[in-house]
């Protein structure tokens, strides 16, 4: 008898741990799922919400990319960065998680961990381009130039049309005043992609450094023209009149740029540099007055938003998707 009660509770509870399994089991997946159809309609708040209470159920590699993906599209880098760091202790070997991370240390300006990251990306796949363009940024924001071109060249022998490669080896060898070696880079892009606006801002800073303003003009100008709302364009413009001294061309030109976009505070900034070269004084002031107030503004709305960053969030979750 005695046996028998105590195979019947015994089955009892094997039955009971079984339903709370089954029943943790079907809330995780129903947060996991809700999560994401959040996430898609851009109820961040909620879909974060979601996957952190899925990840109290099960702690889920697939939902810890979600959630760090939902912290870099809401600006949250230092969450997401701890998920990913948190992901790669439970798949060590995935290089996604770690490219993933060099980008968000990218935002951040974490050079050196971002180096780290970059490491580990080349030790799972030493010919990955990526990873070693990676390993190339974070080298050029610790000043190591040689390191970068060297990489660089690494990734450009995995993959000879990576513009990305092309354009940064271009601007390191530029800021080194390598100009022969840079102008084959800017070549290799614009010879496929002969409207590319990045390489041919580079091709025109190319041309102001060997004194080719004419050309370096007409460079700038084909880039305004192309697309009326780049901005290095008109600056890097604006910047080459106010060193010839053709200040009214300079003033007109910003005046264009800040038609395009009112918001933009350094053009403010050159027009009023440009302004108080041309003797008024009182157009100066307001100008560099309207540079630091929209300054503030931004400053206030990245360290509110996107942690302090420079770079745009679409271009990470383009990398990431």
């Amino acid at each position: 008898m005695g046996n028998f009660f105590k195979s019947l509770f015994t089955g009892k509870e094997i039955n009971q741990e079984e339903e709370e399994l089954k029943k943790a089991k079907k809330n995780f997946e129903i947060l996991k799922y809700d999560g994401l159809r959040a996430s898609r309609m851009g109820r961040t708040d909620y879909a974060e919400t979601c996957f952190q209470k899925a990840l109290e159920i099960q702690k889920d590699f697939e939902t810890m990319d979600y959630l760090s993906q939902l912290y870099i599209q809401t600006g949250n880098l230092e969450k997401a960065r701890e998920t990913l760091e948190e992901m790669i202790t439970i798949e060590p070997s995935i290089i996604r998680t770690f490219l993933t991370l060099t980008h968000v240390c990218f935002m951040q300006e974490a050079y050196s961990e971002m180096r780290e990251y970059a490491l580990k990306a080349v030790e799972i796949e030493n010919e990955n381009a990526t990873a070693l363009y990676q390993l190339a940024k974070a080298e050029k924001g610790l000043n190591d130039e040689l390191g970068a071109i060297a990489n660089l060249t690494k990734a450009l022998l995995q993959k000879e049309d990576f513009t990305e490669a092309l354009l940064l080896r271009a601007e390191i060898l530029l800021d080194m005043h390598q100009y022969e070696e840079a102008q084959k880079d800017i070549k290799a892009i614009l010879t496929h992609a002969s409207d590319d606006e990045n390489a041919l801002i580079l091709q025109g800073k190319l041309y102001s450094a060997i004194n080719k303003d004419t050309e370096a003009e007409e460079t700038y100008r084909k880039v305004t023209s192309l697309n009326p709302f780049n901005e290095q364009a008109y600056l890097a413009l604006g910047k080459l009149y106010i060193a010839r001294k053709e200040l009214d061309n300079a003033i007109s030109l910003l005046d264009e740029a800040i038609e395009v976009n009112p918001n933009f505070d350094t053009a403010y900034h050159e027009r009023g540099r440009a302004k108080l070269l041309n003797g008024d004084k009182d157009g100066s002031i307001e100008d560099m007055k309207t540079a630091m107030e929209l300054n503030s503004k931004q400053a206030e709305n990245i360290n509110g938003q996107f942690d302090n960053q420079k770079e745009k969030f679409d271009n990470l979750l383009g990398f990431v998707h």
